[in-house]
């Protein structure tokens, strides 16, 4: 008797319902524009810099590989919510599939857990290069590198696993309207007939042991690099090197802040932060950092923009002469 009021099969919805955002569908329709401009120019300049770094041999350093892997896991991570989410929020196709649901929250946050060992990964090699340039590259070999990637997938497919099966088990007996724009795990797991408090603290705790750790070790490698930034004797080294880790920091700001709040709040209680808030958040945090990485990290790089410059150009020129 207890299996049978706990299968899934039998109680589930045959779709959710996604609200968009409560309380600002007046302003949907703006909100569709802009993500469709975002995600656009999110996925012109992820691809191109994929496209300069795969091609060109002279960017095969450490630095270069973890930028070309983080712009495609950019692009699965805003792909995963922005297209759903300009459906709503332009024509009102607000409904999605409970098997569509579960895959959507699966790769949503799976890309987010391993964005965040890869922006710790790159913060890794900025230190080495900077503070102990005559090792980098014995420190950082091709076995070390595709050690530390596979630790950063394996990591974040060992946490989405279990917490993904725990919250599709769940008995959904009743509403399925998910007052979100996509189907984050918490917001699903809260329309369960039966308690999600054991899913939603595996959660808490999973994601606290992952960002906290990662945003620990990241500082630390910053407050490293900015040590030996201020050591420098020449004064535009210093304004050069601080220019690079302040745009660094901002981004993974936008990136950490919003996705801490979406962590913390729905355990802090509802009147700590309106419900709009919190989805607007959660929604900017996974299309902001995959629009502005492949700029901070890679078009301000003199490297891949002289390579990108060089690419366009040959290009255009290449066009110009086949249609002459």
């Amino acid at each position: 008797m207890m299996g049978s009021a706990y299968n899934h099969t039998t109680e589930a919805p045959a779709t959710f319902i996604l609200v968009g955002i409560p309380g600002l569908q007046s302003s949907h329709l703006w909100l569709a524009i802009s993500l469709s401009i975002m995600y656009t120019t999110a996925l012109l300049a992820n691809t191109l810099i994929v496209t300069v770094i795969w091609m060109d041999s002279m960017l095969q350093e450490p630095m270069y590989c973890f930028l070309c892997v983080l712009a495609a896991v950019d692009m699965v991570m805003a792909s995963s919510v922005v297209p759903k989410m300009v459906s709503i929020f332009s024509s009102g196709d607000n409904s999605i599939s409970f098997n569509a649901c579960f895959t959507q929250m699966y790769f949503v946050h799976a890309a987010t857990a391993v964005e965040t060992g890869l922006l710790l990964a790159m913060a890794f090699d900025r230190y080495v290069a900077i503070c102990k340039p005559l090792h980098y590259k014995r420190i950082l070999t091709p076995r070390v590198m595709l050690g530390m990637s596979v630790t950063i997938i394996i990591r974040a497919t060992a946490f989405m696993t279990p917490l993904s099966w725990m919250v599709s088990h769940l008995p959904f007996c009743g509403s399925n309207v998910v007052l979100h724009s996509y189907c984050e795990h918490i917001t699903v797991a809260k329309l369960a007939c039966a308690d999600p408090k054991p899913s939603s603290l595996y959660s808490l705790i999973g994601s606290s042991i992952i960002v906290g750790s990662d945003v620990g070790f990241i500082a630390a490698s910053y407050i490293l690099i900015l040590q030996a930034v201020f050591s420098l004797s020449s004064k535009n080294a210093q304004l050069k090197a601080l220019s690079t880790c302040g745009s660094h920091v901002g981004v993974m700001a936008l990136y950490y802040l919003p996705g801490m709040a979406s962590i913390y709040v729905p355990w802090l209680g509802k009147d700590i932060m309106p419900v709009h808030i919190q989805v607007l958040l959660a929604d900017l945090y996974l299309i902001i950092p995959p629009t502005l990485n492949p700029i901070i990290y890679g078009l301000r790089t003199k490297q891949i923009r002289n390579r990108t410059w060089s690419l366009l150009t040959h290009c255009l020129f290449n066009h110009s002469n086949l249609g002459s």
